[in-house]
Order: C-alpha cells, then structure tokens, then sequence
C-alpha cells in the first residue's frame, strides 16, 4: 500500500494564534500516524511565488492521511489554521 502525503504551503499571518492550530492538530496527526519529513525550515524558491512555510507530512497510506484531514479532531484545527495563515494543501501518493 502506498503512503500518503501531506503538502502544505503556508504563510502565517498570527504567529501566536498558528501555535494554537498546531497543538489542536497534533491529537489527529497523532491518531492517523502522521510523521513530519518537513516542518518550515530553509527552502529555495525555484519556480513561482513561494509561502514563508513548507510542511510535508507522510501518513500510512492515502486513505490515512485523507481521513486526517477530514477528521473531527482536525477540522477544529483547520478552522484556527484557517484564521491564523493563508495555506494550500494537498494530498499525494507515494510511489
């Protein structure tokens, strides 16, 4: 089975309020077995406009890290994220 991948780019416009968010989403991230390859950090911009925050989150599989996002537990995180940053995200298939 292939793993599943989180990306997400994210500029944060409340610092303290995005610290919120990532202690309300660790109960999911905890429970759907995520594991952060990426969590900010430097990067270079190769190609288009670049967030200030890239984050990779590998799960167990596809079905694993689509029912994280989705869950209970992670959309009262989203919610804060959603009020502290502006982000995109997706979910892809490892090989």
């Amino acid at each position: 089975m292939a793993k599943g991948y989180w990306i997400a780019r994210v500029d944060v416009r409340d610092a303290e309020r995005y610290k919120d968010y990532v202690a309300a989403a660790k109960p999911a991230f905890e429970k759907y077995g995520a594991n952060f390859l990426a969590r900010g950090g430097a990067f270079t911009e190769l190609e288009g406009k670049a967030r200030a925050r890239n984050v990779v989150i590998e799960f167990p599989s596809m079905q694993h890290a689509v029912d994280c996002y989705h869950s209970p537990e992670y959309q009262i995180a989203a919610k804060i994220r959603q009020e502290a940053a502006d982000a995109e995200m997706v979910v892809v298939e490892g090989v």
